[in-house]
């Protein structure tokens, strides 16, 4: 399986993330090119070289009409407020990684010295301010395709959502700085790109690292993470090791990684292809980048997280048993079986586990409470669960077609027919099953 990999020991920002995944790529100045034909109003997006602690990586710059955001606004905090009536919109003052504010250049030109204009006809106008949906309006027009204008808006509203829960104001008040939103349409649909590009069929997380102390910005002094971040990254794993008094994941890389991570979890174990770096500007004691790994994960999921519910009954039917494990699985239990315990006062009874994904956890907990007598619930959650690789096929013999489950990994490959269907053809052709496996093998 495919697999995409992002280690975010120094946190994660647009622009890092974008650079990392440029690495992975065979063709950067293809993509590059493709990138600034999107149309994205007056942005130029170059990469070149960067070196941290010894290691070298790509770091991305996005000017916007011949400036970086930072130009303008040396904060370098992305702090969004929502406003009301004409003078007195809050606007957003977009920002990377902290540690990723890059040198200006004046003046951007093809390899052919002319200088290079974008189509600014659908920039959002009006007092350099943007309203969440003059955004989407920019994503639409993009010459990108719709799995990539779909993903990006998607990035882009968990980032208003999360500005909008911040600040108390509904999403459609909140305003952003141009030039700072235009580098930050760039990192996400760079993203977007990128991973479309390279197409990989799982992505996976580390646990984010958020820094640690304060982040300074026109408004004031924000704790770290900022309100907008911390919103964000709900529901998925972060710490801070204290060690760096810096700002190290912003709402860019939490909302792509938010989007984009289907688990957080420690490296899989995963066959690697290849491994990029994407870097930040500052220098700090330890080397300031994501690092993104792409290769093979062994099986399905190389770490496949479940959890195993379990609970004891003495005083139902067989039947009622029988039912309560049909539900279970009709509903998505990945497995479910019983077995014969002695409970206490000498009674026989039976333990009824069921094995399932952590998004089926709850629904198996209602259903086992409604078709069981139990009182209580017992869970353990498996954190590592190794499979291999199934598929399905389908062979015709001279009685009819069966189906053929093989799996594969781990240097091993299987396959047996479907009993289902081997019973029908026995049954309907007054056979054994043995007969039926003897006619026709399947290894």
């Amino acid at each position: 399986m495919k697999t995409l990999y992002f280690e975010c020991n120094m946190g994660a920002a647009g622009d890092m993330l974008m650079a990392a995944l440029l690495e992975l790529v065979d063709d950067q100045k293809t993509f590059l090119d493709k990138l600034n034909a999107a149309g994205i109003p007056g942005v130029i997006v170059t990469a070149e070289p960067s070196k941290k602690c010894g290691i070298t990586g790509t770091r991305v710059t996005v000017k916007v009409d011949g400036r970086e955001e930072c130009d303008d606004h040396h904060h370098g905090h992305e702090h969004r407020h929502a406003g009301g009536s004409h003078d007195d919109h809050h606007h957003s003052h977009n920002h990377h990684h902290n540690d990723s504010h890059h040198h200006n250049d004046n003046h951007h030109r093809h390899d052919n010295g002319h200088h290079h204009h974008h189509n600014d006809s659908h920039r959002p106008r009006g007092h350099h301010h943007s309203s969440y949906h003059d955004i989407e309006h920019v994503i639409d027009h993009l010459n990108i395709s719709d799995d990539v204008k779909k993903n990006a808006k998607a990035v882009y509203a968990l980032i208003a959502e999360a500005e909008s829960h911040a600040h108390g104001v509904p999403v459609h008040k909140i305003h952003f700085h141009e030039v700072g939103e235009m580098d930050a349409v760039a990192d996400i649909v760079g993203v977007c790109m990128l991973i479309e590009d390279i197409a990989p069929d799982a992505i996976m997380s580390s646990p984010i690292n958020t820094g640690s102390g304060h982040a300074h910005c026109a408004h004031g002094t924000l704790p770290v993470p900022a309100p907008a971040t911390a919103h964000i990254l709900r529901g998925a794993p972060v710490y801070s090791d204290g060690i760096i008094k810096s700002e190290l994941c912003t709402p860019t890389g939490a909302a792509l990684l938010k989007h984009f991570a289907g688990e957080f979890c420690p490296l899989p174990v995963m066959t690697i292809r290849k491994i990029a770096y994407g870097m930040g500007k500052k220098d700090f004691d330890q080397a300031n980048c994501v690092r993104a790994y792409l290769g093979d994960a062994a099986g399905d999921s190389a770490n496949d997280e479940v959890t195993e519910l379990s609970c004891n009954l003495d005083d139902m039917t067989p039947e009622a048993v029988s039912f309560a494990q049909e539900t279970l699985l009709r509903e998505g239990a990945l497995d479910v079986w019983v077995t014969s315990i002695g409970m206490k006062k000498g009674r026989m009874g039976i333990m009824l586990s069921c094995l399932c994904g952590i998004d089926k956890r709850d629904r198996m907990v209602s259903l086992i409470f409604k078709h069981t007598t139990t009182l209580g619930i017992r869970e353990n959650t498996c954190r590592r669960r190794y499979t291999l690789k199934r598929e399905q096929s389908e062979v015709q013999t001279p009685h009819g077609a069966i189906r053929i489950k093989t799996a594969q990994g781990y240097d091993v490959k299987r396959s047996k027919p479907e009993h289902d269907d081997v019973a029908k053809i026995a049954l309907e052709n007054d056979m054994s099953i043995d007969k039926v496996l003897e006619e026709w093998p399947w290894r």
